[in-house]
Parts: structure tokens; C-alpha cells; sequence
């Protein structure tokens, strides 16, 4: 496989300059704060003017357990984007920005891929407009601000057991994971245990892509639990006061990102959560700005069904008030063969019984998209060269008698024009009526309960298990009224249970939680299972080794 033939379409594209794409949207040129000729950030004063319009439809991307390598979502989302606007439909993409770790690590990009990307990919995976930076900035602010206080007065007996506010970087390092600080002396502070989370995992991160408004933004800032005392109040944010500092570092990473696919159709990029670890979606700010600026609006969620559209349905819906109109479930072979147990390095090898197995794994996700959210669903079956067409043939059959529609794409390879029959199936779900959309869980149920209801309908597992510890933190988060908020699970995204080797359907497992986080600013509950980090580590041989600068001063090696 050439690495760099996402690089080669990204740089033969022929881009138009940005105010020709935000005019294509009704946006006026002296709206537009322009990152160069082709990415630019829409002004809050156009944004705001946009809250009377009707809202377009939204399209929610998502995908069965996914390999190594990926789903295809993103490309998917761009491919089926560009259909649309083929078909002559208002459409317009709302997708994540990419983190730099798994861009240095082992999955790439996430940008898109092919003929179906989103462009420049290069500043894209790189840097961008600088958002991720200035999250990282303001979440490290605060920690910075914390442990000054600590060392200056500590008025509010911060407990240093209990601070669990932690620093952020974009990047894999699991030596950052666990940390001691202020040594050295008096004049460094006071020792304590602390660490590293990734840029995607933190809680500014979560906070930026809920939040509605800049005044939103601020007061989830001051909601957002740092620690606890010695008599074991919580301690918020607000008490440090840098809640409009760090308004200010995000002032212009707020407004979301238009760029523009191979295609030149519009699409905003914006926020970036990890959906295995975090809540997956892109901003709040972005799709509500979509919704009035478009017909039709195509979004992504992290990973899996399991882990994307649950968080994306119970969690960003919730919040936003948003209703999906349709879903399309990505799959693809080298997937269902993953799923039915065959080897990394021979997805691309037919293997007709591990096909089968494996779409037992698709069969569950689609289930739980109709029967436990009410949401109309449509297979998108990425084609590869490795297809043989007795799989393929297994595959139409098998989604055929469930009685869904399927479409064969190959929008990585032709670009919209190769997901127009999926464009197509998409809208003949969404003509045939409004989904009967509903979440999965109540507000006012218990929060292990709502843990319960997602492992059993969601995942299939017998059960749930917690220690003393956690049960205590859960019963003192109900106490204090945090029982309300929905839970983010934070696991592994390759498999339905907490091992990421149980591939398949993984009956009868149990969900292990291994601990608890409030997000009281983003306004949920983590809980961590399983063996996932939030702050990943690179693999033996990480994407970086392949990257470099040719003679001319250009990258390559960057997929």
C-alpha cells in the first residue's frame, strides 16, 4: 500500500479559496477569519444570527467494532457528504479534529481517505488551526493555578491526596501516565502524586465541544471538579477564578473550522474527543451551525456503535437537544473478518467462516441502533480489491434478511460518485418518516444503573463489577445531585466487552470498572474499564518512523 497516496490526492486537489466555500453557505467574506487561502473560522456574530433558521436533518456515521486500522467512518462520512451534494442536496460534514498522538502512533490521520477527504490534510492532521493546543493551554493553566495556590496559601484545604485535576498533552507517552511533582524543595511546591491525560481525554476538551456559547464555556469551567478537601467538599473551578482566562486562550479555537473536501464541498471540522475514552463527537457549536446552514447534515462518532453512537445519542443529543434523522453503520471485510477472530495481518486475506462469525458483530450494532434507539439504519459496505464475491455475497444476504438496506460503496476510490447509491438509500429511510429516537436510559435513574443498562443492552454482558471504592464515589455523586448526569464508559473499542481480544459478540461478559471520574463541567460520569488508558502509548513501531521531509522540504509518509 502507498502511504502517501492520501497525500498525493490531497496535494493534486484543486482547492478553491475558503470565501468561495463559505459563500457556498451564505457566509459573507468579513464573516470568515482566514488561516491562510483554505481554512478559516466562522465569526460568533454570524454564528449567533443563525438560531432562528429550521434545522437541516442530521446523519449520524458509525461503524461496527472496528480492526486495528479503523473503520472507514470519516471517509465514509466525506464520501457520502459529497454524494449528496452530487444529488444536488444541501448538505454539509461536521466532523472531529484529528490528535496528533494517533497521527504519530499507530491508527494515522483523520482526515478521510482517497478520493473522500477532507483537505489540506496536511495542516489538518497537523496542528490545524491551532485548537488543540490552546485546550491543551487552558486545562494546563488551571493545573498550573492549582498547585500554586497549594503552595502559596491553600485557604481551602485542598486535600493533595485528592487533587484530580491533571495535565494534557497531544501526544502518546504512557511514561507521563503516573508522575510525582514538586520535588526539589520548598521553592518547587509540594510533592504529590499527578500525571498526564491526552489532549482528546481531558475534560476542557469535553467541556469545549458541549458548550453552546463562550458564556456556556465559562460556566461549565466553573462547574468542573478539581479535587476535594480534607472534610471531603468538592472543590470546583470557580474557586481559583482563571474561568475567563481560560475563555481567553479558547476564544478563537471556539469558532468552528471550515474547510473544504477534494470534492469542494464545504465542512467543518471541530473538537476533538476520543470515542473510546471520551464522548467522540464533534462540537456542539459546529453541528448546531450545520443544522441551520444545511439540509442535510452528515456527523461521525467514535469507533463502534457501542461506544460512538450510545455516547453520541445519550450523551451529545442529550444535551444539545439534537435528533437524528438516520444512521449509517459502517463494515466493511477486513472488519467482519477481525470480528470473526482472524489475525491483523491477514484481514486482507479471504476467510469466508471468519466473514461469517464476524457478522454477529454487525447483526448486534444494528440491532441496538433500531430496537434500543429507534434510529433508521443503513449498511455502507466498503469495497476493497481483497473482496471475493462469495463474501460479498454472504454479506448482502445476511443484512438483506435483517432487513436492512445495505450499500456497496467505493468512495475512496471514485469519491461521491461512488457513494451515491448510499446517498440514496439514506435518504429513501429519512422520506419514509421521522425515527421514533428515544435514549436508553432515564436521568433520574442511578448512575451503576445506567452503567448496568448500557453493558446489558449495549454490550451483552451478564453483568457489572465495582469494588467498595467505587461504589462509596457513586453513592457520594448521587448525594451531592451528580445522579442525574448521563456515563461516558471509557473502554476498549475492539471488542463489546472490557477485552480487547474478545472479539465477535462476547456474550455473558462482565463490565469491569475500574474507576470513576465526575465531569461535572462536560456534565457526565466516566467510567474507566477494563485496561483502557487515557493517555494512550505508542506501538513498537510508530507511525512517526515513516514520516519525514523530502529534499524539497515537503512531508511525506503521513496517511
Amino acid at each position: 500500500m502507498d502511504v502517501n497516496h492520501d497525500l498525493r490526492i490531497s496535494r493534486e486537489a484543486k482547492m478553491r479559496p475558503i470565501e468561495e466555500i463559505g459563500a457556498g453557505l451564505g457566509i459573507p467574506p468579513d464573516q470568515l477569519e482566514c488561516y491562510g487561502r483554505h481554512k478559516a473560522k466562522i465569526s460568533n456574530a454570524f454564528l449567533d444570527g443563525l438560531e432562528p433558521r429550521p434545522d437541516g436533518k442530521l446523519i449520524l456515521v458509525t461503524a461496527m467494532s472496528p480492526p486495528p486500522a479503523g473503520g472507514g467512518k470519516t471517509t465514509t462520512s466525506v464520501g457520502l457528504h459529497d454524494a449528496l451534494c452530487l444529488l444536488g442536496k444541501r448538505s454539509l460534514v461536521c466532523l472531529r479534529e484529528p490528535s496528533l498522538g494517533p497521527c504519530f502512533g499507530m491508527k494515522g490521520g483523520a482526515a478521510g481517505g482517497g478520493r473522500a477527504q477532507v483537505v489540506p490534510m496536511e495542516d489538518i492532521n497537523l496542528h490545524f488551526t491551532g485548537d488543540f493546543h490552546a485546550i491543551a493551554a487552558a486545562n494546563n493553566l488551571l493545573a498550573a493555578v492549582i498547585d500554586n495556590y497549594i503552595h502559596h496559601s491553600n485557604e481551602l484545604r485542598l486535600d493533595l491526596r485528592r487533587v484530580t485535576w491533571r495535565r494534557v498533552m497531544d501526544m502518546n507517552d504512557r511514561a507521563l501516565r503516573a508522575l510525582t511533582i514538586g520535588l526539589g524543595g520548598p521553592a518547587n511546591g509540594f510533592p504529590r502524586e499527578s500525571g498526564f491525560d491526552i489532549v482528546p481525554a481531558s475534560e476542557v476538551m469535553a467541556v469545549f465541544c458541549l458548550a453552546r456559547s463562550l458564556a456556556d464555556l465559562k460556566e461549565r469551567f466553573n462547574r468542573m471538579v478539581v479535587g476535594q478537601s480534607r472534610s471531603g467538599a468538592m472543590i470546583r473551578a470557580e474557586e481559583f477564578g482563571v474561568s475567563g482566562a481560560m475563555a481567553v486562550l479558547l476564544k478563537d479555537a471556539f469558532l468552528p473550522n471550515l474547510v473544504q473536501t477534494v470534492e469542494n464541498n464545504p465542512a467543518l471540522i471541530h473538537g476533538g474527543p476520543f470515542g473510546n475514552i471520551a464522548h467522540g463527537c464533534n462540537s456542539v457549536r459546529a453541528t448546531r451551525a450545520a443544522l441551520k446552514l444545511a439540509d442535510f447534515v452528515v456527523t461521525e462518532a467514535g469507533f463502534g456503535a457501542d461506544l460512538g453512537a450510545e455516547k453520541f445519542f445519550d450523551i451529545k443529543c442529550r444535551q444539545a437537544g439534537l435528533t437524528p434523522a438516520a444512521a449509517v453503520v459502517v463494515a466493511t471485510l477486513p472488519a467482519l473478518r477481525y470480528q470473526g477472530g482472524a489475525a491483523a495481518k491477514r484481514l486482507h486475506q479471504p476467510d469466508l467462516a471468519a466473514v461469517r462469525r464476524g457478522l454477529a458483530n454487525l447483526r448486534r450494532h444494528l440491532g441496538n441502533l433500531r430496537d434500543h434507539f429507534g434510529v433508521p439504519c443503513v449498511v455502507a459496505f466498503n469495497r476493497y480489491e481483497s473482496d471475493t464475491a462469495e463474501e460479498v455475497a454472504l454479506v448482502l444476504r445476511t443484512v438483506g434478511e435483517l432487513g436492512v438496506p445495505i450499500a456497496s460503496c467505493s468512495h475512496w476510490a471514485d469519491g461521491g460518485a461512488g457513494a451515491v447509491a448510499l446517498a440514496e438509500a439514506v435518504l429513501r429511510e429519512i422520506e419514509a418518516g421521522p425515527a421514533d429516537f428515544r435514549f436508553l436510559y432515564p436521568d433520574d435513574l442511578p448512575l451503576l444503573e445506567k452503567a448496568e443498562v448500557i453493558a446489558r443492552r449495549i454490550y451483552g454482558a451478564a453483568a457489572v463489577s465495582t469494588n467498595v471504592t467505587i461504589d462509596r464515589q457513586l453513592a457520594k455523586l448521587e448525594e451531592l445531585g451528580y445522579g442525574k448526569l448521563p456515563v461516558c464508559i471509557a473502554k476498549t473499542q475492539y471488542s463489546f466487552s472490557t477485552d480487547p481480544d474478545a472479539v465477535g459478540l462476547a456474550d455473558g461478559h462482565t463490565l469491569k470498572v475500574r474507576e470513576v471520574r465526575l465531569s461535572a463541567g462536560a456534565g457526565f460520569v466516566v467510567m474507566v474499564c477494563g485496561d483502557i488508558m487515557t493517555m494512550p502509548g505508542l506501538p513498537k513501531v510508530p507511525s512517526a518512523i515513516g514520516m519525514d521531509l523530502d529534499q524539497d522540504g515537503r512531508i511525506v509518509g503521513l496517511s
